[in-house]
C-alpha cells in the first residue's frame, strides 16, 4: 500500500468542463489518479441556483499537504477562483479542491467516513472509492456523471487513470 491523499473535488460553475480540466491538471502532476465515480450533488453551507459535481480523488505521492495543497491551490487560480475573496467559500466556484485526509496504509480505508470529513455530501463518493482501492465489493444506486476531455472518459464509475508520461497520453484502468 502507498502513501497518498484523498482528496474531495468540486465545481459547480460550468462544472463538466471543469472537472474535466481539473483531472487533466492533476494529471500533469501524478502518473496515476483513482476517481470515485462523480455526482451532482445541491450546493451545501451556501445560496445558489448551480448544482456541484462532485468527486473523491486519491492520489499516491510522497508530497506533504503544504506542497499538494500549493498544487490544488494553483489549479483553482487557474480555472478562475479568487482564492484572495474572503467570502471565496460561498461562492460559486469553477474549482475546489481539497485535501481529506492522508493515506498511510490500507487500514487509513478502512476509517469512518465522518472522521475523514464532515461535507456529509461525499460520504457515499469516500465510500466507493475506499472499497474499490481495497478491491471490496461496493454498490451504488446512481450511476455518476459522464465527464468527457478529448480521448479520456469518467465519471460514471469508480476507475483508474493513469498518465503515459512517454506520451503525454492519458488512460483509463478499470
Amino acid at each position: 500500500m502507498s502513501q497518498g491523499y484523498l482528496l474531495g473535488i468540486g465545481s459547480n460553475l460550468s462544472p463538466q468542463q471543469n472537472i474535466g480540466a481539473i483531472i487533466t491538471l492533476l494529471l500533469n502532476h501524478f502518473s496515476s489518479l483513482t476517481l470515485s465515480r462523480v455526482l451532482y450533488i445541491p450546493p451545501v453551507g451556501m445560496t445558489s441556483t448551480h448544482d456541484f459535481l462532485n468527486v473523491v480523488v486519491f492520489i499516491e505521492t510522497a508530497l506533504n499537504a503544504f506542497e499538494l495543497k500549493a498544487i490544488c491551490n494553483d489549479i483553482e487560480t487557474k480555472l478562475g477562483r479568487d482564492r484572495q475573496d474572503p467570502a471565496s467559500k460561498i461562492k460559486d466556484r469553477p474549482a475546489d479542491l481539497d485535501i481529506l485526509c492522508p493515506i498511510n496504509s490500507e487500514e487509513d480505508f478502512l476509517r469512518d467516513t465522518s472522521k475523514v470529513t464532515d461535507e456529509y455530501f461525499l460520504y457515499p463518493l469516500l465510500e466507493e472509492i475506499c472499497h474499490y482501492l481495497i478491491q471490496k465489493p461496493y454498490s451504488t444506486c446512481h450511476k455518476g456523471v459522464l465527464i468527457e476531455v478529448g480521448s479520456l472518459t469518467f465519471g460514471q464509475s469508480a476507475t483508474t487513470i493513469n498518465r503515459d508520461a512517454s506520451s503525454s497520453d492519458k488512460r483509463i484502468h478499470q
